[in-house]
């Protein structure tokens, strides 16, 4: 049977495997069904959250992070520009140089403040999005940690999967574990409310170089919400090529929702023509 393969994104590593099937997989089910089949591949989750997971922590909770604990550097640019994209397409969200701000300066806490009252971020604590920042940062600059995600997210690409599906990090896992075994042949990669476009913080950190087509891959589409403050950067033809197909959608106040991305008929079309493809 083809296999469909989803890799999450960020805020996921007090969970695992079989809890996001069971939210999945119905819901790019009913993608499918939008798109016209109703036919179910075998889907599968490829989970690596739990590598962010301390140790110590492991019958806690989320460390209690606030502002003080945003690092100079990555965490901080990567929350500047959440900020200036939240302003830009929420009118309720000061931007970072409007004159109400003009006395007080660009600090994490001000930039906290502002994202906590946007529509994109409305109900989610501090010290989740800064925890949220935190996962970026250390996939991005852990080695380590780096490979055991790809890791765990290459064990379930096997000669039987036809569609990778990666969301937010996880579509940056994806690309890379995609590059690092090109002996894979895959129909379709799908992409949703993806980073990988954001030049400086994300693409110019990616493994391999840069620019270069997720390995054996035939097709790849990307899907965003226009209002996806996390999917900065919207077209990724400009970095990946022209064969990149971009599709915006709407998925309502919960712009960046994976399980909303997976109900669009966008999502469901590029899962059957990549089913299709492989025959």
């Amino acid at each position: 049977m083809q296999r469909v393969v989803i890799v999450h994104g960020i805020g996921h590593q007090y969970g695992g495997a079989a809890e996001l099937a069971a939210s999945c997989a119905p819901a790019l089910q009913d993608g499918m069904t939008r798109a016209g089949v109703a036919d179910t591949p075998d889907i599968r989750c490829a989970f690596y959250g739990d590598v962010f997971r301390p140790p110590e922590r492991t019958l806690g909770g989320e460390p209690s992070y606030d502002a003080n604990d945003v690092e100079p550097g990555l965490e901080q640019e990567l929350l500047m520009t959440w900020w200036e994209e939240a302003a830009r397409t929420d009118p309720g969200v000061p931007p970072p140089d409007a004159r109400t701000l003009a006395r007080t300066p660009r600090s994490v806490q001000t930039a906290l403040n502002a994202l906590s009252g946007s529509t994109f971020f409305a109900g989610m604590a501090e010290r989740l999005m800064v925890s949220n920042l935190r996962q970026v940062r250390r996939y991005l600059t852990d080695p380590e940690l780096r490979q055991r995600a790809i890791a765990r997210v290459s064990a379930e690409i096997g000669p039987d999967t036809t569609v990778v599906v990666g969301h937010s990090l996880g579509s940056i896992v994806a690309y890379e574990a995609l590059c690092a075994h090109a002996e894979a042949r895959v129909a379709a990669f799908v992409t949703l409310g993806s980073p990988l476009g954001v030049r400086n913080l994300i693409f110019d950190r990616l493994i391999p170089t840069p620019g270069g087509w997720p390995g054996n891959v035939h097709s790849w589409t990307n899907v965003a919400d226009e209002g996806d403050v996390v999917a900065l950067v919207k077209d990724l033809r400009p970095l990946f090529g022209e064969n990149v197909r971009t599709v915006l959608v709407h998925n309502g106040s919960r712009a960046h929702d994976m399980t909303r991305y997976l109900t669009t008929e966008a999502v469901g079309r590029a899962i059957v023509e990549g089913l299709r493809e492989a025959g």
